[in-house]
């Protein structure tokens, strides 16, 4: 409580959490063979029910609420709580807000956070824009431009992801990203960032300098 777990190992902090769900159980085991099934937290809490209960000693409770946590959290990251507590405001919070909410799904998603003035996520303030299956996204500049006009949003940031684990923007991601540049500057919205996110990486078109600088975070 004093510290957080920063100072845990990996197979630490999964053990502290099995302790919740699997009380008076020597769950060091369980742990470890989650990690070496799996081979990192992250990929832990994206797994699914089927996989987690391939792991022997894992019952009946474990496997439902590591997939429940993530879904708390991204209820928490949704702007579901006060604004003024979900601030986007640097490159490290958006990686892990994005990371949070994509690097586990399967299909290609795109979408959009919308911010105020402060970078502060606005009430229900992501929009799902496109949802398909692998590498057959598409979103268009006009449907994100009338959603951040709607809702009053001073800037905004897209994001989607690359199920199949290459982080580079292809030349349709590029194309899209000076497409939506040229709308929000006509309309005197700020954007503050195109990203695209896999399992383990996140690529950022402002870092990469591939979006102008002004009102960068």
């Amino acid at each position: 409580m004093r510290f957080g777990l920063a100072c845990f190992a990996e197979h630490e902090i999964v053990e502290l959490f099995l302790t919740l769900c699997l009380p008076r159980k020597d769950v060091k085991s369980i742990a470890k063979a989650l990690l070496r099934k799996f081979g990192s937290i992250h990929a832990i809490f994206d797994a699914t029910i089927d996989e987690l209960n391939q792991i022997k000693g894992m019952g009946t409770v474990a496997p439902i609420a590591i997939g429940m946590i993530k879904s708390f959290a991204e209820i928490y990251l949704n702007g579901n709580i006060p604004t003024n507590q979900c601030i986007i405001d640097n490159y490290e919070r958006l990686e892990k807000f994005w990371r949070l909410r994509l690097g586990g799904l399967k299909n290609e998603v795109f979408e959009v956070a919308l911010l105020n003035t402060c970078l502060g996520l606005l009430k229900d303030g992501v929009i799902r824009i496109e949802e398909g299956v692998v590498n057959r996204t598409n979103a268009y500049p006009r449907k994100i431009m009338e959603y951040a006009l709607k809702n009053h949003a001073s800037a905004f940031i897209i994001a989607h992801n690359h199920p199949s684990g290459n982080v580079l923007p292809s030349d349709n991601d590029c194309i899209l990203t000076k497409k939506i540049e040229k709308a929000a500057e006509s309309l005197e919205l700020c954007f503050i960032d195109h990203v695209i996110v896999t399992h383990h990486e996140i690529f950022s078109f402002r870092k990469a300098k591939m979006i102008k600088t002004i009102n960068s975070i």
